[in-house]
């Protein structure tokens, strides 16, 4: 793998004092609680403000507010569905920090739904045994929270945004910590063409690498640039073969490539169902809250029983949920499953698994810090521990919102001088775009939901080949190499680690193994190739998947 972008020489430079990658719910805010406490804060975004995978959470975002709930009782869910590899202290803090951290958001201007009592509304989703979920427009809350944050944003003229800007390669000083960012302004913002930003501190929170996969209910702009930015830089990236397959994902037909819609867990919180191709309910059983299980849990169950029947998607059921109730509960949804041709009112709705979330990415500790001096990490990009081998759901959007509040406790007081960047010694390189359908296939097919040794050997061959067609720079093959290079580190994590923990599914090793893979699976790149080791640490207490 190229240890660095192949990018020409930099036509323009700026500085700032903290870089923030990405313009979800992590990286919109991290700038507004750093904008108070450092020189300058610039925002970098891959399209616009508003693109990005917070805008499609359908869910809503987790937290004990509701009567009777408690942040212990939602650790002892997070750590269920997290099979064991959660970080505790991690969890904590997540929990216990939570229930502030949404009512800040609040206060920011985000409309969450409420009762007609001005209750706030909350409900329930896979895995949780509280109605603990707050939502926005029904089905509608990462667009609402997105509104909110861009808004804010707008209104600080002391944040500086660049938007069409793919971040290219840190820049490092002669210790290996960040003096700078490269990147490529694609034509429509402020600036043409690659660029440099000099920097004292650099806050990844550019999502999630769901392009991985020929299926997924990202957007086209989760390539996982920052992870592979990461990865060259020198930094560690841990869990990276948790990738969740979210089980309901509307089923489109076997050509249909790119993101996919997905048909939010609430909707079985709401009381929809799964159910065969017979009508048997084939969650019942499985597990004590059968179509509310954890994410993993139900997958799986749909991909056995596609298996079973030779048949390449189930059926959920919401028609006796009415049409009064789709039209307020879940107005998007009904809206995107008409478009395709299904009315859940009257239809069943055909489902499949598809990936989803990454619960991996850049090593970082309780406050965000990488292993990289200087670099910091949030959100879907980075690895805090707190959603182990499975993500609890509506878990990530509280991840971004409390761990970046986190990092910009810490951030000002670390910053150090400008550094000059160091010579770059890093092997340049690019791949060329026209192998990424090939790559995802691969990786759907062998790196997907099931997993093998013998289907995971093929996949890093696969890849060795595929990295070695080399293209012209660019937007497209600039990508394309992130694409390859995460991808030959996942399917690496994933051969390392010997048995079925959570999302991670491997049907030669079916048993989750706490003797040996208690613990967690570190990818660093040396000489251009994944290099893995595998760290143990005490099973939190999640119980066996």
């Amino acid at each position: 793998m190229p240890e660095r972008l192949a990018a020409g020489a930099p036509g323009w430079d700026t500085t700032a004092d903290v870089v923030v990658v990405g313009s979800g719910i992590a990286g919109l805010t991290a700038a507004l609680r750093l904008r108070d406490h450092v020189g300058k804060v610039l925002v970098v975004t891959k399209d616009v403000l508003s693109a990005g995978s917070t805008q499609w959470a359908q869910g809503g975002i987790a937290a004990a507010l509701g009567p009777g709930d408690t942040p212990a009782q939602h650790e002892r869910d997070t750590l269920v569905a997290g099979a064991g590899a959660c970080d505790l202290q991690a969890v904590r803090t997540l929990v216990t920090e939570g229930p502030e951290a949404v009512r800040e958001l609040i206060a920011l201007g985000a409309n969450f739904d409420h009762s007609s009592d001005g209750v706030l509304s909350l409900t329930r989703e896979g895995g949780h045994h509280r109605d603990r979920i707050a939502h926005a427009g029904g089905d509608a809350t990462g667009a609402e929270i997105q509104r909110a944050l861009v808004a804010a944003i707008k209104e600080a003229p002391d944040i500086e945004v660049i938007e069409h800007a793919l971040a290219v390669d840190l820049m490092l000083d002669e210790n290996g910590g960040v003096s700078g960012l490269t990147l490529h302004v694609m034509g429509e913002g402020q600036r043409d063409g690659v660029g440099a930003v000099r920097c004292r501190a650099v806050v990844l929170a550019s999502g999630g690498l769901g392009q991985v996969f020929s299926q997924t209910t990202n957007p086209s702009v989760s390539t996982g640039d920052g992870m592979a930015l990461a990865l060259r830089a020198g930094a560690v990236l841990r869990d990276l073969e948790f990738v969740q397959f979210h089980p309901t994902v509307m089923y489109l037909g076997p050509q249909s490539t790119g993101q996919q819609p997905l048909i939010s867990e609430a909707v079985r919180g709401e009381g929809a169902f799964l159910v065969d191709f017979a009508g048997n309910r084939f969650m019942q059983g499985q597990h004590e809250l059968a179509d509310l299980a954890p994410r993993d849990v139900v997958a799986k169950a749909i991909t056995r029983r596609m298996q079973e029947e030779g048949k390449q998607h189930m059926w959920l059921d919401a028609r006796h949920l009415g049409a009064a109730f789709w039209e307020k509960r879940f107005p998007t949804i009904l809206a995107t499953a008409r478009l395709h041709g299904v009315d859940p009112v009257t239809e069943l709705i055909p489902v499949a698994p598809a990936c989803h979330y990454a619960s991996g990415g850049v090593a970082t500790d309780l406050w965000g810090r990488s292993t990289v001096p200087g670099l910091y990490a949030t959100g879907e990009v980075a690895c805090s521990g707190v959603h182990g081998a499975n993500r609890l759901a509506s878990n990530s959007l509280l991840e971004g919102l409390v761990f970046s509040r986190r990092i910009a406790q810490v951030l000002p007081a670390e910053l150090s001088a400008y550094a000059e960047p160091a010579p770059d010694s890093r092997r340049p390189g690019v791949v060329s775009a026209t192998v990424r359908t090939a790559m995802q296939a691969t990786m759907t097919e062998r790196v997907g939901v099931l997993r093998n040794a013998d289907g995971l050997a093929l996949a890093a061959k696969d890849l060795e080949d595929l990295a070695q067609t080399e293209g012209e720079e660019g937007t497209a093959a600039w990508e394309t190499t992130n694409l390859v290079s995460i991808s030959a580190a996942l399917t690496a994590a994933a051969t390392l680690r010997e048995e079925t923990r959570g999302s991670h599914w491997r049907e030669d090793f079916p048993a989750r193994d706490d003797e040996h893979f208690a613990g967690h699976v570190d990818v660093v790149l040396v000489d251009g190739a994944p290099s893995v080791r595998f760290h143990p640490s005490p099973a939190t207490d999640g119980g066996a998947a």
